[in-house]
């Protein structure tokens, strides 16, 4: 999806219609715009052609455009997950991988890079999943915490957290208490930058609804926003969504707690016997 999104934004910069680009590759349209969506397989010289046609000539973009070909055409690590995993979880890890910053905003429940093993359980456990659909999905979750701690020191994970969603209680106490000491631990790694959005304050910009925003190190690569729903998720490409999106995360961010403040709100939690 992102490499066929690269090349599309590349194709109306210069201003061809999939049209010509067919002709001019000697295929169909409708291959052009499965490449362009992300639903054909590229070839090495598939994309040599592109180049020529679209005109890039730099060394660089180049070579990005061929890694993430590269990545494309290669099996992902959670193919052993994709029996349980539903279409946009896929993407949703897909992008996980690639981006150097994710944002997230979660009014509901903590989320997935954040969970210890017995709250995602517990989540997941109100599921109409089979019993072993549930664990694997577990499994899923905890090696997707595995691979983001394991990656560039870089990459990022800035995350606003409604007060809401860590007063609703999944499990019991003990898994409750055992999630706020690990988002506590987890704040004291450069890795996390962790917000808690005020519950009993007024007027704070919460119209974001659960969001996750991916942005890339590549420049070739836009920035996407992914919005949650009921039964699966919205991917947004679109620079104009994306970037409502992003504007909309940074007014609620700096609106919620500072780290300092959002861990003593954490310890307050734990401290107040709340989980009983």
């Amino acid at each position: 999806m992102v490499l066929g999104s690269a090349l599309c934004a590349r194709r109306m910069k210069i201003g061809l219609k999939q049209e010509e680009v067919a002709r001019l590759l000697g295929a169909s349209v409708s291959k052009v715009s499965r490449i362009e969506t992300g639903q054909h397989q590229f070839k090495e010289h598939d994309l040599a052609r592109f180049f020529a046609i679209y005109q890039v000539t730099d060394p660089l973009e180049r070579d990005q455009l061929r890694e993430l070909a590269q990545v494309a055409n290669e099996q992902p690590w959670w193919q052993p997950w994709s029996g349980v995993a539903q279409k946009h979880l896929q993407a949703v890890v897909s992008f996980e991988d690639m981006a150097q910053r994710i944002k997230v905003y979660e009014p509901l429940q903590v989320p997935g890079l954040l969970q210890t093993e017995a709250y995602a359980r517990a989540l997941i456990a109100d599921s109409s999943a089979e019993t072993h659909q549930r664990e694997a999905l577990v499994g899923l979750r905890m090696e997707r915490q595995l691979r983001f701690r394991s990656a560039a020191e870089d990459k990022k994970l800035i995350c606003v957290l409604d007060e809401a969603s860590l007063r609703r209680r999944y499990g019991n106490p003990r898994i409750m208490y055992q999630q706020l000491e690990h988002l506590i631990d987890l704040a004291g790694s450069p890795r996390y930058l962790i917000r808690i959005a005020e519950q009993d304050r007024y007027n704070l910009p919460v119209h974001l609804n659960s969001s996750t925003i991916w942005e890339f190190a590549a420049r070739i690569l836009p920035d996407i926003a992914y919005a949650e729903v009921f039964d699966g998720g919205m991917i947004f490409q679109d620079e104009e969504q994306v970037d409502k999106r992003k504007k909309a995360f940074d007014r609620l961010r700096g609106a919620s707690l500072s780290p300092q403040g959002s861990v003593r709100r954490l310890k307050d939690l734990l401290s107040s016997g709340y989980y009983r």
